[in-house]
C-alpha cells in the first residue's frame, strides 16, 4: 500500500497540472455552475469522461508496450520533454496571466442539452485525446502492472475533484479565477509540478533502460 500512493499521487499532480487551464470546457463548467442548473450531471459527465479516457490510454498504452521496452523508453524520454516544455510554457503565463471567465447570459438549457455542450467541449477538442491518452497513457504505461489502477485512479480523482469545485464552487471561485494574480499562482505551481514529473520521468526511463 506505502508503494502505491506515491503512483496515485503522480497520476494526480499529472492530470490536475494538465486539467487547470483557461479553456472552453473550463468555462462551460463554470457558466453552469453560475446559473445552477444542471451542475451535478455537467460534473460527473466531464469526470467520468476523463476518467474513461485516462484508463482507455494507460492499460491501452501498457497492453501496446509491453513488450516494447525501447519504444516504452522513448515515450517516456517524449513524454518528460513535452512536460518540461509544458512547464515552462506554465512559467512564462506567470508574467503575463489570463482570467478565466463564464460565458455571459443567454437562455437556460435543458438537461440534454447541457450535457450534448458537455460531450462537445470535452470529445471534439483534439487536445484531450493527445493530454489523457497519449500523454497520460504512455506515463501511466511505465508504472508497474500493479500499481497502473492506482495511477488512474489518481488521475481519474484530479479531474474530478477539479470539476466539482469548478461546478459546485463556482460563486466563490468566479471572482477568484478573473483576476490574473490567482492563475499567476496557479501556472507558478503547475510550472514546478510538470518539472518535477519531467524529472521523475527521465529518472524512470533511464533506469529501466
Amino acid at each position: 500500500m506505502a508503494v502505491a500512493w506515491p503512483v496515485f499521487l503522480q497520476g494526480l499532480a499529472l492530470s490536475f497540472g494538465l486539467i487547470v487551464a483557461i479553456g472552453s470546457q473550463n468555462a462551460f463548467v463554470l457558466r453552469q455552475g453560475l446559473r445552477r442548473e444542471h451542475v451535478g450531471s455537467v460534473v460527473l459527465f466531464c469526470g467520468v469522461a476523463d476518467a474513461v479516457l485516462i484508463a482507455a490510454g494507460v492499460f491501452g498504452m501498457a497492453q501496446a508496450l509491453g513488450d516494447r521496452p525501447q519504444l516504452a523508453r522513448a515515450l517516456a524520454l517524449a513524454g518528460a520533454l513535452f512536460l518540461a516544455w509544458y512547464g515552462w510554457k506554465a512559467l512564462l503565463r506567470v508574467r503575463h496571466a489570463g482570467r478565466l471567465q463564464a460565458a455571459p447570459g443567454g437562455d437556460g438549457l435543458h438537461r440534454g442539452a447541457a450535457l450534448a455542450q458537455a460531450a462537445a467541449f470535452t470529445l471534439l477538442n483534439p487536445h484531450v485525446y493527445l493530454d489523457t491518452v497519449l500523454l497520460v497513457g504512455s506515463i501511466g504505461a511505465q508504472q508497474p502492472a500493479m500499481l497502473q489502477g492506482w495511477f488512474v485512479a489518481g488521475a481519474s480523482a484530479a479531474s474530478m475533484a477539479w470539476f466539482t469545485l469548478l461546478g459546485f464552487g463556482a460563486r466563490w471561485l468566479a471572482p477568484w479565477f478573473a483576476r490574473p494574480r490567482a492563475w499567476q499562482v496557479l501556472d507558478g505551481l503547475i510550472g514546478v509540478t510538470m518539472w518535477v514529473l519531467s524529472a521523475l520521468l527521465v529518472r524512470h526511463a533511464l533506469i529501466v533502460a
